[in-house]
């Protein structure tokens, strides 16, 4: 009976001894996200576990619904919890920076991804340059301008007030419009905070108060989601063009019947992706560049049958 209770007591410790020994060596990293309700954010969610999967590694998604301070919560949790990297989709870019020089010093690498974080103590930014792929969208808008409605337009926008990036976005597209010296006039500013609703009742009010308004420009997926809704339930479709971020089924409709003029894509996927297998570049002991781009394109109505198949 001895030599049983023995041998079972044996047993049962080599059994914790290789389940510490095998989850010692898979990796866990954290992802700090903006929400879960954008298209955008969850698509890096899905190219983030797609890589996670191929590493081997364990990947823990914290939504923060909107809330910055939730994220710097994450972060410290994370720290605590001695994850062995995180990846952080910034809402305040500025207000996250001491979470993340506590990681830094906890030994944890931190990729931001989607928003740079000026000065920060993260190890690289994976992502776009906001403010020139603003200017490529303003470019092109004003060309349209010039080109189709005889240089003059009134132009309403939908933005995030609380997002870095999307302030970036809008920064950029200004630039572009001031320099092309068509006759442009920005009506308001409306904030859609990043949320669909919001944005809606924003932009049907920015509508509303600017019968006048002839051209929309939306910084993000649920500023865009928010515009299109809008222009339809208004039934402006036949007098208002759509410029925009992030494509969604309701866009790639828009631009089929040639009232959603053009949108930026991003890859969020290929971002999520480039994100993880930094982190397991550097647990290898690897380095990484301090950016990563990851290009965008402008999604027209000649190009967005190879965007299709995101929406089946």
């Amino acid at each position: 009976m001895h030599l049983t209770k023995l041998l079972s007591g044996c047993a049962a410790a080599i059994a914790i001894t290789l389940a510490v020994g095998s989850s010692a060596f898979a990796d866990t990293f954290a992802l700090v996200t903006i929400n879960q309700q954008a298209l955008f954010f969850n698509q890096i969610n899905e190219g983030a576990q797609k890589a996670a999967d191929a590493a081997g590694a364990k990947l823990v998604i914290f939504n923060a619904n909107n809330v910055p301070s939730a994220q710097n919560d994450a972060v410290e949790n994370y720290i605590t919890q001695k994850v062995d990297g995180i990846i952080l989709v910034a809402i305040d870019v500025n207000g996250v920076k001491p979470a993340i020089t506590a990681a830094k010093a906890a030994g944890i690498p931190v990729i931001a991804i989607d928003a740079q974080i000026p000065d920060g103590d993260n190890v690289a930014f994976v992502g776009v340059n906001n403010t020139k792929a603003g200017e490529d969208i303003g470019k092109f808008y004003a060309d349209y301008v010039k080109a189709n409605m005889s240089g003059t337009a009134k132009i309403g926008v939908i933005g995030a007030l609380n997002s870095f990036i999307q302030n970036q976005r809008l920064d950029g597209f200004k630039k572009a419009v001031a320099d092309s010296g068509q006759k442009i006039t920005f009506l308001d500013t409306v904030d859609g905070q990043n949320v669909q609703d919001v944005a809606l009742t924003a932009a049907e009010n920015l509508m509303t108060a600017n019968p006048d308004m002839t051209t929309l420009y939306a910084t993000g997926e649920p500023a865009l989601v928010g515009a299109v809704s809008a222009v339809t339930s208004q039934g402006r479709t036949g007098d208002v063009k759509v410029f925009g971020w992030d494509l969604t089924k309701q866009a790639v409709e828009g631009i089929d019947a040639g009232w959603v003029t053009a949108v930026v894509q991003q890859d969020p996927a290929g971002e999520g992706k480039a994100a993880v297998e930094a982190l397991t570049t550097l647990k290898k002991g690897g380095k990484v560049e301090p950016i990563i781009n990851v290009p965008v394109t402008i999604v027209t109505k000649e190009n967005v049958d190879q965007f299709r198949g995101m929406f089946k």
